[in-house]
């Protein structure tokens, strides 16, 4: 598991350096999640209009699967935390949508990715941000602090899963809710897939069975459970992580095509305890 967060680290940490250095090839022509073509996961999450008033970093450096603050409404003056918030992007919009009397926590391990998302905050002039260091296993903020937790293509790289949403549970007030984009699976996936460090920072091999996700923000404590696939991969689409993991594509392909998909994953913390 140290292995997969290391990997995860050091792939997002040189996304972020390419970025703030202004490297060709840098995170959205150097791949979604770390590694292969981003295409065919990062294409077309945000609108026009959202990335207008962004720094242009902090779209560049997006390396999501979704775009989560569509997913759920944000009041005048709620909390939001963002899980492995990279450049910075969803805290940002999010920030803007509380307004000045709300704020947007964002929270990465990764230096160089904070130190991009702060860059970004800066010159976008948001105030209403805080960036912290840590893990989304072991979140640094207290109990019921926060209104909503959203999250963009980032419980799929956690080696501990359950872990996760047990956190995010604590640190919701009552009646907060869970708003996160990710790629979940359907099916059984070959075990060669499920052993590729490689795929799992590419976002594939950590993906949730949808089944499972479901099980586990119920054991979690949370209610009204909803996923909803918005985008589902051909295994043509992921032939570049395969091959860059040194697997055979073309015997795997049948067994994985259709198998991956983006997903809009909402639930909530119940307003009391049953």
């Amino acid at each position: 598991m140290s292995d997969i967060k290391d990997d995860v680290k050091r792939r997002y940490g040189k996304a972020a350096l390419d970025v703030l250095q202004n490297r060709p090839g840098s995170c959205c022509g150097g791949g979604s999640c770390g590694s292969g073509d981003p295409s065919f996961i990062t294409a077309n999450l945000y609108a026009a209009g959202e990335a207008a008033i962004l720094p242009e970093a902090a779209v560049l450096a997006s390396l999501g699967c979704g775009n989560p603050t569509a997913l759920i409404e944000l009041r005048e003056g709620e909390v939001v935390l963002d899980l492995g918030s990279g450049g910075g992007i969803d805290v940002l919009l999010s920030a803007r949508r509380v307004g000045p009397t709300g704020k947007a926590y964002g929270l990465d391990m990764t230096d160089e990715m904070l130190a991009l998302a702060r860059a970004n905050a800066a010159k976008a002039g948001v105030s209403n941000v805080e960036f912290l260091k840590g893990e989304i296993e072991s979140i640094p903020l207290p109990d019921g602090s926060v209104d909503v937790v959203i999250s963009n293509c980032v419980i799929n790289l956690s080696a501990d899963k359950g872990a996760v949403p047990r956190e995010a549970f604590r640190v919701l007030r009552t009646g907060g809710r869970l708003a996160v984009s990710d790629i979940v699976s359907e099916g059984q996936m070959p075990p060669e897939v499920r052993r590729s460090a490689e795929l799992w920072v590419g976002c594939l091999a950590g993906a949730l069975d949808a089944g499972e996700f479901r099980r586990l923000l119920a054991a979690a404590g949370f209610t009204d459970v909803d996923i909803e696939p918005t985008r589902v991969y051909r295994a043509e689409d992921a032939r570049p992580y395969f091959e860059g993991a040194g697997l055979a594509f073309e015997a795997l392909a049948p067994l994985v095509d259709g198998k991956f998909m983006a997903a809009f994953v909402r639930a909530r913390k119940p307003a009391r305890a049953d």
